[in-house]
């Protein structure tokens, strides 16, 4: 980009001299979204029994976030782009500390309800104006490898941390302290993004609210999780959960057709529509399918069968999280500048898939060190590696002004995906593990052995996922190594020109800089 074009744009090239100081507590918030989203369910347990919550409403401890968050994802990130995304930043953090302190102090189940979904609401604030804020603040490609290296191995790996942190907490003080923990987090990454990030001038999405697109936008997104939530429960041919789904496929045709229409739309089709950040969007929400259902079975596993306490659960994942942390820093940020994107997805998500199949192995009696230490390791590893590139890719060569929604669609694809891999996988895995039982309980005479099978019986529904998992990510390779061909960044700027404060949408699709 020339000096005398980023000048007319209105942006400045000089980079922001307290990045990186800013970069420590936009990780810090993305950290305790992150942590949230697994921590809580280690504490659901001890918080159903506490409060009275019945089995049939215990679902809507995690249901409550996951509609909100998903649901408002789209308008929080064009809130950001509006409104200024380290207004928007520091605001979503003090309503998460706010919601996590109702949700410490809860006396009843509509307490607990109300402030989870409190959290999804302001987590739809704060997430994409963290990933927007790394966006526009990092625009050199060697500075924004190491920068979206780190928010990589965090958003990858803060989840694993989340069983851990869960499991101390519930054991030694309680399940109040889950939601409590949240609070110093959001105090000190907003106090350090109020004193060290400066957002760069010109960047501001002036254009009128896009009223209609925000209404079918998010209520087409909340009937897709609610749908996908409701079909693990009451399965895919209840008649509320397939109303659900033929409704989010109406409205969010709906939105298309607005957006195609409108003036200011919510959310621009130029920033779907190039071909990488389409293929990044797709791939992404496809690993998450997989990796969620994964998560939700090994903590299965590993509590249920081998008989793990929640600690020594959260212990057991660390091989994971040392993978993805080390695929991100070290090999996604080394090569990040050196090779296409492509290469490093595609590959990343095939090394997740082997780790993947080491996991279909898995027995009653299976070694931890043989089979599930080094099938997480691979795991992380080439989880980390994709994850990296494609999260700096999907906000590459976005204009400044669409900064905050082109990151929403990151977010937005992660918690779609993370409903439907809870919801399938769960399906095909209580759907194996029937039938084992019924084919081998009749041979079991004793009461030992009708529990074994019972044991066996859920390994093999946990098998017959994951193969499942295998597949998923094997096609998100595929997906990265056709759709996504940007080169390889160069050394320089690499975020896009855009007019911050125009009201016009009718610009040239913003190209990905080589």
């Amino acid at each position: 980009m020339s000096q005398s074009a980023v000048q007319a744009s209105g942006v400045s090239d000089a980079p922001d001299a307290g990045r990186w100081k800013a970069l420590v507590f936009i990780a810090l918030a993305q950290l305790m979204v992150v942590l949230d989203s697994t921590i809580v369910n280690i504490a659901l347990p001890s918080a159903q029994q506490d409060l009275g919550i019945s089995d049939g409403n215990r679902q809507w401890v995690v249901t409550a976030y996951a509609l909100a968050f998903g649901g408002l994802l789209l308008f929080g990130g064009r809130i950001s782009d509006k409104w200024g995304r380290k207004r928007t930043f520091i605001t979503g953090l003090a309503g998460f500390a706010a919601a996590s302190a109702l949700g410490g102090a809860a006396t009843n189940e509509a307490m607990m309800f109300g402030s989870r979904a409190l959290q999804g609401v302001f987590g739809a604030l704060l997430a994409p104006a963290a990933l927007s804020l790394l966006a526009v603040m990092f625009t050199d490609a060697k500075e924004r490898a190491k920068a979206f290296g780190i928010y990589g191995a965090i958003a990858g790996g803060g989840a694993a941390v989340g069983l851990i942190l869960g499991g101390f907490l519930t054991e030694y003080l309680n399940w109040r302290w889950t939601f409590f923990v949240n609070v110093p987090f959001a105090v000190v990454a907003a106090a350090g993004a109020y004193l060290v990030v400066r957002e760069p001038k010109g960047g501001r999405n002036r254009a009128p609210l896009d009223v209609p697109g925000v209404i079918l936008s998010t209520l087409g997104l909340v009937a897709l999780v609610y749908g996908f939530t409701r079909a693990e429960s009451e399965g895919w041919s209840d008649a509320v959960t397939v109303g659900m789904f033929v409704g989010s496929a109406v409205l969010l045709l709906a939105f298309v057709l607005v957006e195609s229409k409108v003036r200011t739309p919510l959310l621009p089709l130029r920033v779907i529509t190039e071909r990488n950040r389409g293929g990044v969007y797709l791939s992404l929400g496809l690993a998450i399918i997989a990796m969620f259902g994964l998560f939700l079975f090994l903590t299965y596993y590993l509590q249920i069968v081998k008989g793990y306490t929640p600690v020594k659960t959260g212990f057991a994942f660390l091989p994971m999280v040392v993978g993805m942390i080390t695929g991100s820093t070290q090999i996604g940020t080394r090569l990040m500048t050196r090779v296409p994107p492509r290469l490093l997805m595609g590959p990343g998500f095939l090394v997740a898939a082997v780790g993947m199949l080491l996991l279909t192995q898995l027995e009653v009696d299976t070694s931890y060190a043989g089979v599930l230490l080094p099938g997480m390791l691979l795991l992380g590893l080439g989880m980390g590696t994709a994850f990296m590139p494609a999260m700096s890719l999907a906000t590459t060569g976005v204009e400044p002004r669409d900064a905050g929604v082109a990151s929403a669609m990151v977010n937005t694809s992660q918690q779609v995906g993370g409903a439907i891999g809870t919801a399938l996988l769960n399906t095909i895995a209580a759907s194996a593990t029937t039938s084992y039982i019924a084919d081998h309980i009749g041979g079991a005479s004793s009461r030992s052995q009708q529990q074994l099978v019972q044991l066996q019986g859920q390994v093999q529904g946990y098998t017959s996922a994951i193969w499942f998992a295998v597949g998923i990510l094997v096609v998100a390779a595929a997906v990265a190594l056709t759709f996504v061909n940007a080169g390889r960044p160069g050394v320089g700027p690499v975020a896009g020109s855009g007019t911050g404060d125009a009201a016009e949408d009718e610009l040239p699709v913003p190209v990905v800089v080589h």
